[in-house]
């Protein structure tokens, strides 16, 4: 078939990969504009962009699809490029623009999106932070057919997988990327022998899963040991859970809980060695076993407290103060 790709993350990137391993002509690549990135914030392009170079696929960059939008010069030549591309079908994973009806409209099979969880249940752009966030046992892959909606189309095919005690987002990203990407080749061979069979979303069970903000980080000692070991997995890799001592910034990420009680004020350390830094919480005890100064490097808590003393009875402030 010949498929329009729409996406920018690595997510997208995998599934761009299948999509060329499985033989299908890719007339055009659609990715959000290069973005300054590192230390030095030079331009960088999209892990999908970098790909479809690689592979010789046109590439475009519009900033917006919007005909009447702020940017209608680029909008319209990405019109005529999408028109120009001849294609029978649209795949979007993690494109990071909202497609107009227009664009919807072009491809004869449509635009099937491959969205990371099981449609309703968390709808939007953090589908994978959220799950693990709210303690979800289980996950997975829904190809759905796009409309003008927030990822409220019909759903085309699912696929399920367990979320583990220590995933945390970067690992269950990886291994729902492969999911998306088998998954979305399969709905295109279905959709070649018309076996595809659309199923409107349940009306029961929506959740959005919001984007994830920096201001999240923070870590709030009064909640639970459970609910902050979620937080640290959740924010793995970004934006990194953060507990504060003597104002620096200090990254946790990974970490379990001890169910035990105490009678100190959260936040209080009660002990850091080298089977981790142990925090009162709100309820039951939080042990850090990897932490991260600013600046340094990811390190086990008995590398990490060498060169970072921490004591009982400090605190990590939720906040700098």
């Amino acid at each position: 078939m010949r498929v329009i790709f729409a996406g920018t993350p690595e997510f997208a990137a995998v599934a761009l990969a299948r999509l060329h391993a499985a033989g299908h002509t890719v007339p055009l690549v659609l990715t959000q504009p290069d973005r300054p990135a590192g230390r030095g914030m030079k331009l960088q392009a999209s892990a999908v962009k970098q790909l479809a170079l690689q592979h010789g696929m046109p590439v475009a960059q519009p900033r917006s699809l919007r005909l009447d939008g702020k940017y209608p010069d680029e909008a319209l030549a990405a019109q005529q490029a999408i028109h120009n591309a001849h294609a029978d079908v649209m795949v979007v994973a993690a494109y990071g623009l909202i497609l107009p009806q227009w664009v919807l409209d072009v491809p004869p099979l449509g635009c099937l999106n491959i969205h990371a969880s099981l449609l309703p249940r968390w709808r939007g752009a953090a589908p994978i932070h959220r799950a693990i966030e709210a303690g979800d046992a289980q996950t997975g892959v829904t190809i759905m057919q796009m409309d003008a909606g927030l990822d409220t189309g019909a759903m085309l095919l699912t696929a399920t997988v367990s979320i583990a005690p220590e995933d945390t987002t970067a690992s269950l990203h990886d291994r729902l990327a492969d999911m998306g990407g088998e998954l979305v080749v399969q709905a295109l061979a279905q959709a070649q022998a018309e076996q595809l069979k659309p199923v409107p979303q349940p009306e029961v069970g929506v959740t959005y899963a919001h984007k994830i903000d920096k201001a999240e980080a923070a870590v709030d000692w009064m909640q639970a040991a459970e609910v902050l070991a979620r937080r640290v997995r959740a924010f793995n890799p970004f934006p990194g859970a953060t507990g504060h001592v003597a104002g620096e910034a200090i990254k946790l990420w990974q970490a379990h809980v001890l169910t035990r009680a105490h009678d100190v004020k959260p936040g209080t350390v009660l002990s850091a060695d080298d089977q981790g830094v142990c925090v009162a919480c709100g309820q039951d005890v939080l042990c850090i076993t990897q932490l991260q100064r600013a600046g340094g490097k990811r390190l086990g808590a008995a590398d990490f407290l060498r060169g970072f003393a921490l004591k009982p009875g400090q605190c990590l402030d939720a906040v700098v103060t």
